[in-house]
């Protein structure tokens, strides 16, 4: 193994750390949950990565997003990140997917070749057709609800969908999905906080996003935190 797995070695194990390094994830979405996740995941020792962001780093995001700094704004967050991630892991086998994720595309993105998929999107539409095409092609998948207008790390966990409450993202795709035939059996973070409502702002509804909620630095880490526990965890006893 790599020097610099040494202590991950210690922990999850050299047959842990083979599992990882013949592992293929793919994250959607590189903001202030899907960013944070992705560099956990590498750091942890993962073999093969596939990034998915269409977006550039905006002065809006500096106060979460890990590619968020003054120097960045204006430039792609894939490209970022992905330079990070190679920098993390110079023998990661990245794969960077520079596009904002459409409904249509969520279905042809998924494949079998995944061991995990981490749904980092926080556009719902998308969200509901990554999830639904992860189902249908059965492979794993965690998707992260809303991480905004709160505070309280504590109240964020992981759960299955059927058993979320208080977060109203939760309850939108709760609803969608059981349209869909989906009732449980989707993995899910989420947070038992309820957001504050003051905070929320309207958009124009470019590329499927009609609100946000205000934010803090971090809360959308903790979201993705727990994202790359549960998917390296499951990677290791798999």
């Amino acid at each position: 193994m790599a020097e610099w797995t040494e202590r991950a070695e210690l922990l999850f194990k050299k047959e842990g750390l083979e599992k990882l390094k013949n592992s293929h994830v793919m994250v959607v979405g590189m903001g202030g949950v899907g960013s944070f996740a992705a560099e956990f995941i590498a750091r942890a020792g993962v073999g093969k990565m596939t990034i998915v962001d269409g977006d550039v780093v905006d002065i809006t995001n500096i106060n979460r997003q890990l590619p968020a700094l003054h120097s960045t704004v204006g430039k792609p967050k894939v490209d970022i990140v992905g330079d990070r991630l190679m920098d993390i892991n110079p023998e990661l086998e990245l794969i960077r997917i520079k596009e904002f994720l459409s409904p249509e595309r969520a279905y042809e993105l998924v494949t079998e070749e995944y061991d995990y998929v981490l749904d980092c999107i926080d556009s719902i539409t998308p969200k509901l057709n990554l999830i639904i095409s992860a189902r249908r092609k059965k492979v794993k998948i965690i998707s992260n609800m809303g991480a905004g207008g709160k505070y309280e790390a504590g109240k964020v966990k992981v759960t299955d969908i059927s058993k979320t409450d208080v977060c109203p993202l939760a309850k939108t795709v709760r609803k969608r999905l059981r349209k869909e035939g989906v009732s449980k059996g989707v993995k899910v973070v989420f947070s038992t906080e309820a957001p504050d409502e003051t905070s929320l702002k309207m958009t124009d509804g470019t590329n499927f996003k009609k609100s946000f909620f205000g934010t803090n630095s971090w809360i959308p880490a903790v979201f993705g935190l727990h994202s790359a526990e549960t998917v390296v965890k499951y990677l290791i006893k798999k």
